[in-house]
């Protein structure tokens, strides 16, 4: 499994200090770099300074993810924004998603926004040992052998609800999310951030992966209790 993969964790604390041009410029260069699970679904990303919100964190930096909202926008925003935590977990920076914490200034997108990252120097232990995660065993969350499903295990979520489901068979994994009922408050939130998370998950899976696609197909079996939302369709 991928090393970082094994290692990150979600930081909290933080050195308030700000990072020095040459990281953020790397930072931005990496923005720039980003795989998105669908191309066509337009999205930015903005580097700020504060957010506000409950649960929030006190960080130096954030990334503001916006995005058009369209089928997959949320696992969109997902799997560029974790392709972005490896990433800041790789060269020693924490990072740590905010589902309820919005920018108060310098976001410039005209993209209706979606969620925050908290990020910059450690003022905490940067890893963890693998047997630190507090996770659902794969048996609770899938079935079916591959061994991808390790990685989806690790990815954070929201609240560490792991909302997620995965069925592999052959060379696929059908990928499922609990859906609450309603279209506003905390329904809409959770059901939001599910998706989400399933997108940050996906980008695990990738990362473990040798050709990697996703797509919906009409053949995926039910799960009671889920919603089916998209099936890996390659190894």
């Amino acid at each position: 499994m991928n090393e970082i993969i094994r290692k990150r964790k979600s930081i909290r604390k933080y050195d308030m200090a700000r990072l020095d041009d040459e990281t953020l410029a790397a930072v931005r260069a990496q923005l720039n770099s980003l795989s998105p699970l669908f191309p066509d679904i337009a999205y930015s990303i903005d580097i700020v300074e504060k957010t506000k919100g409950i649960f929030g964190i006190k960080a130096p930096h954030y990334l503001a993810f916006s995005s058009e909202e369209k089928d997959y926008s949320r696992e969109n925003i997902g799997f560029v924004g974790q392709q972005m935590d490896l990433f800041f977990s790789a060269m020693g920076l924490g990072a740590c998603w905010l589902g309820m914490a919005k920018p108060t200034d310098n976001a410039d997108s005209a993209l209706p926004f979606a969620i925050s990252m908290a990020f910059g120097r450690p003022a905490e232990t940067l890893h963890r040992n693998l047997g630190d995660f507090k996770r659902k065993p794969l048996a609770e969350i899938s079935e079916g052998n591959d061994a991808r499903l390790e990685a989806a295990r690790l990815a954070p979520s929201g609240m560490n609800a792991q909302n997620w489901y995965f069925i592999a068979e052959e060379a696929f994994i059908h990928c499922y999310i609990k859906e609450r009922g309603g279209k506003f408050g905390m329904a809409a939130l959770a059901n939001r951030l599910a998706r989400i998370d399933l997108g940050i998950a996906l980008w695990h899976i990738a990362v473990e992966s040798r050709d990697f696609g996703y797509a919906r197909r009409d053949d995926a079996p039910k799960r009671e209790g889920y919603v089916y939302a998209g099936t890996v369709v390659h190894e």
